[in-house]
């Protein structure tokens, strides 16, 4: 099993398609507070989110935490556009985790820095492109970790 971590998430639909996404390959999805939406039932069947219940779902107070509760032979892959690894030459295994950062920020530098060759961008061939919808880089990464394992 793949593990997508959304730190602090902002935007409710980035997360329900993150949702959607582990369904469809059989991945774990973390959320790590601050959330930037609720995940009361109100506000997600407003979102459509229809398919809300089968996500294999975990919130988690903050990442120290979701990093005490991980198997210790998991890796953590830091998705970043201040990475300088692309995520083509990861060697992604089952079980690895796959870490984004809020949609406005990103995840924070020392994180970044800390993770050293676990830190990995997407490559974009335009360099004043910002960069990618969270979603969509979840979906890049995530289907290129898939390939690799073999899974589904």
């Amino acid at each position: 099993m793949l593990h997508i971590v959304l730190v602090a998430p902002e935007i409710p639909h980035n997360a329900g398609a993150a949702g959607r996404l582990a369904l469809a390959t059989g991945a774990r999805l973390h959320l790590v507070k601050p959330l930037g939406f609720s995940l009361d039932d109100k506000h997600v069947r407003r979102t459509g989110l229809d398919y809300w219940k089968d996500v294999d779902l975990h919130v988690w107070e903050d990442f120290p935490s979701l990093l005490q509760s991980a198997d210790s032979s998991s890796r953590f892959w830091f998705l970043s556009t201040k990475a300088t690894r692309s995520h083509w030459e990861a060697g992604f295994e089952e079980g690895d985790y796959l870490v984004f950062g809020c949609e406005s920020r990103g995840l924070p530098e020392p994180m970044i820095q800390a993770a050293g060759m676990q830190a990995l961008r997407i490559p974009m061939a335009q360099e004043s492109t910002r960069s990618l919808n969270l979603s969509t880089a979840i979906a890049i990464t995530l289907y290129e970790a898939v390939r690799q394992t073999g899974g589904m």
